[in-house]
């Protein structure tokens, strides 16, 4: 319709045609899931199924990429209870350091954990007391961050008393504390403290209803127990994740993950009763999502994953955000590496600082950019000066379970390590394979024929020249050559 006093050209008939053919679907479409036919737009009852079985499976692997972060906890959490750490009053520890016995996301072998979890449904206001310079964090049930306590916390190291409270709590809150409302009632408890063991018991955890006579707390030794604490990558991921989604308020998610879940039959209130059609395509999705997952992981295509250009050293913590955003938008490859590789979400791991903290980097190739291959023999040369105000340690892992490698109690060497050798100028020269060199055992880290290896520089107080990106660590060589 023109407008008085105006000229309205319009389209040809010709150019109308064409933009039509831009908002139109054909009657045949290919696809990953088969062929797709349509009658002028609208989908044949034939292709109806085909089309929503895609969708399941879309959808599916999207949940999966995103929910990672939740599923590691209910992992986390049920590989605990098998051991006794079962209850709050109950605080798993690592003496004198995690082996390779138990299937954790890669736990390093020079510090000593503390880990339990805290339920506010169940203890309701819960109070937590941490040793004096200690590093402590708790983290949500879909694991987000909540609060440092120690040296990274408002305690600042002195050591403090912090309560819990459950969501949507409107009781008291007494003085006294550093108090927090958790989005869930599960939260994630890790402690680190500098003095180790007996440091670590005497962290004290109970109700607030008890502080005027809390009871002690058990400690239970996990170092070397046999458990795995890995989600699945099978269907029954999906079922880790229904555990949560059920026992979480249903606030607990944001609406866009949530909606998805709930698209796939998980809802906060519902059973999760899948039939044999989507239960199959989920076994699918959590299978092709682990896949995927693998490839951001090993083989990220963000250049912003690698340490140093042209190498292959990659970064754990991507874009320096504990909540992986970056211009208001998530950077959801970082979050799912992140989250597939490791444990515990704090902005202390992501902004390290001069002297203080931790340094990551990792690999999964050598120097021709082919795969480790535990049947081979490789080095690896620590540069003179190693950045690390504390010290550095180089821990391998396996590629499966992204757990330490299960070809020794301690599958790693650090600078602390007894009788490490240097090099007349001042660098290690690392070995990894089935058998040391002659000579070189002191600076070996055995690895399993068959199975592919990976490994993590840590460095503990990272030091200028790691901000400064004047020390480069070289690129792991195949063969008996440094």
């Amino acid at each position: 319709m023109a407008i008085e006093g105006t000229t309205v050209a319009g389209l040809t008939k010709e150019q109308l045609a064409e933009e039509v053919t831009h908002v139109s679907t054909p009657d045949r479409l290919s696809t990953p899931f088969g062929d797709l036919e349509f009658f002028d737009g609208v989908p044949k009852p034939e292709s109806v199924q085909s089309i929503f079985d895609g969708l399941d499976l879309v959808r599916g692997i999207t949940a999966f990429l995103n929910t990672v972060p939740g599923a590691s906890l209910v992992a986390m959490r049920r590989g605990l209870r098998v051991v006794g750490v079962d209850s709050p009053d109950k605080i798993g520890y690592t003496d004198p350091r995690c082996t390779s016995t138990p299937i954790f996301l890669t736990p390093n072998t020079e510090t000593t954990y503390g880990i339990t979890f805290l339920d506010l449904k169940a203890w309701g206001p819960t109070v937590v007391e941490v040793p004096p310079q200690s590093l402590c964090v708790v983290d949500d049930f879909w694991f987000r961050y909540v609060t440092d306590m120690g040296i990274a916390g408002p305690d600042q190291g002195a050591g403090g008393k912090y309560l819990f409270l459950p969501p949507g709590y409107d009781g008291e809150r007494p003085d006294g504390y550093y108090t927090y409302e958790s989005p869930t009632f599960t939260n994630f408890l890790v402690i680190r403290a500098l003095g180790g063991v007996p440091a670590i018991k005497q962290s004290r955890i109970y109700r607030l209803s008890d502080a005027g006579a809390a009871p002690e707390n058990a400690f239970v030794n996990i170092a070397e127990q046999s458990f795995n604490t890995v989600h699945s990558n099978d269907f029954s991921f999906f079922e880790e994740i229904a555990q949560l989604v059920a026992e979480e308020p249903s606030t607990a998610l944001d609406p866009e993950r949530a909606g998805t879940l709930a698209t796939l039959g998980i809802r906060h209130g519902t059973p999760f009763v899948p039939d044999e059609r989507l239960r199959g395509i989920l076994d699918d999705a959590a299978r092709i999502g682990a896949g995927m997952s693998r490839a951001i992981l090993y083989k990220p295509r963000d250049p912003e994953s690698f340490r140093w250009e042209g190498s292959s050293w990659k970064n754990a913590f991507v874009g320096g955000s504990y909540e992986f955003l970056n211009d208001g938008a998530r950077n959801l490859d970082a979050r799912t590496l992140f989250h597939y590789a490791a444990t515990v979400i704090t902005p202390a791991m992501a902004h390290a600082q001069v002297g203080a903290g931790s340094a990551y980097i990792y690999t999964a190739e050598d120097a021709d950019g082919a795969l480790l291959d535990g049947a081979e023999t490789y080095s690896l040369t620590i540069p003179a000066n190693p950045p690390a105000k504390n010290f550095w340690s180089v821990d391998v892992y396996d590629t499966q379970t992204r757990s330490l490698l299960q070809s020794a109690a301690y599958p790693a060497v650090a600078s602390l390590s007894e009788g490490l050798q240097a090099e007349a100028d001042g660098s290690y020269v690392l070995w990894f394979g089935p058998a040391a060199p002659d000579g070189k055992e002191s600076n070996w880290i055995p690895t399993l024929p068959g199975k592919s290896w990976w490994p993590v520089l840590r460095l503990y107080g990272p030091l200028e020249p790691w901000f400064e990106m004047t020390w480069q660590l070289p690129e792991i060589v195949r063969g008996q050559g440094s």
